[in-house]
C-alpha cells in the first residue's frame, strides 16, 4: 500500500479521529508497548525487518501466505531473526498499532496477525465501526475495556509510532508496505512469497 507522509499527516492532524477525543490521555504507557517487537534466534546471521500497516491488503497478503512458512522453516529454526516495524497508513492503522503495542508483547504477533486476516470484520467495515469491532478482537485478545480506551487515547505512544515511521521514511525512502530489509543490505517492497523471501535471503546473506 503506497504511503504519503504529508497526506497522512494533513488528514490526520496527528491525531486520531476515532472517536477518542473526549477521552482522557493515559497518564504513562505500558513500559513493554516501547520495547522492539521481534522474534526469532538474536544471534541469528541473517536480520529480517518488515514494515507493514495493519490495514494495508498487501500486507495481510504476506501475513496470510508467506509469514506462516516462515516462521515455521526461518525463524523457529534459528536461522533469521524476524523484526516488526509499525507503518500505518492510515488513522486506523495507527489505532490498530496502538491497540498492538499495549498487548503483552507474547501476543502481538498474533493480535496482528487476526487482524490483517480478517480486514473486511474491522478495517474496511462501511458502517463507521471500526473502533467498535477493534475493540471487539482487543477484548479476545486478553484486553480489558479500560485498557483499550486508554491505549488508544494514548499521545505518548502514538507519537513513538509515528516518530518510528519518519525515522524509516527518512533513512530507508519507504513509501509502501509492505517493505522488507534483509541484512540491511537488501530492501524491497513487496508481498513477497517465500521463495522470493529466499532468493532476498540468499542476496543478503
Amino acid at each position: 500500500m503506497s504511503f504519503s507522509r504529508r497526506t497522512f499527516l494533513a488528514t490526520s492532524g496527528v491525531a486520531l479521529a476515532l472517536g477518542s477525543a473526549h477521552r482522557v490521555l493515559a497518564a504513562d504507557a505500558v513500559d513493554t508497548a516501547f520495547t522492539p517487537r521481534e522474534l526469532g534466534n538474536p544471534n541469528a546471521p541473517i536480520v529480517v525487518e518488515e514494515w507493514f500497516s495493519l490495514t494495508c491488503i498487501h500486507c495481510a497478503h504476506f501475513a496470510e501466505n508467506t509469514f506462516p512458512e516462515v516462521k515455521k522453516n526461518l525463524i523457529d529454526t534459528g536461522k533469521i531473526r524476524y523484526v516488526f516495524h509499525d507503518f500505518p497508513t492510515d488513522q486506523t492503522a495507527v489505532a490498530a498499532a496502538m491497540v498492538a503495542r499495549t498487548l503483552p508483547p507474547e501476543r502481538y504477533v498474533a493480535f496482528c496477525t487476526s487482524l490483517l486476516t480478517n480486514l473486511d470484520r474491522w478495517a474496511y467495515r462501511q458502517d463507521g465501526k471500526q473502533e467498535e469491532e477493534l475493540k471487539k478482537m482487543a477484548a479476545f485478545a486478553g484486553m480489558p475495556a479500560e485498557t483499550f480506551d486508554k491505549a488508544i487515547a494514548n499521545q505518548k505512544l502514538m507519537q513513538f509510532i509515528l516518530n518510528g515511521q519518519n525515522d524509516a521514511q527518512d533513512k530507508y525512502h519507504i513509501d509502501s508496505t509492505p517493505t522488507f530489509r534483509f541484512n540491511n543490505k537488501v530492501q524491497v517492497s513487496s508481498a513477497l512469497t517465500y521463495d522470493d523471501f529466499l532468493s532476498n535471503m540468499k542476496k543478503a546473506a
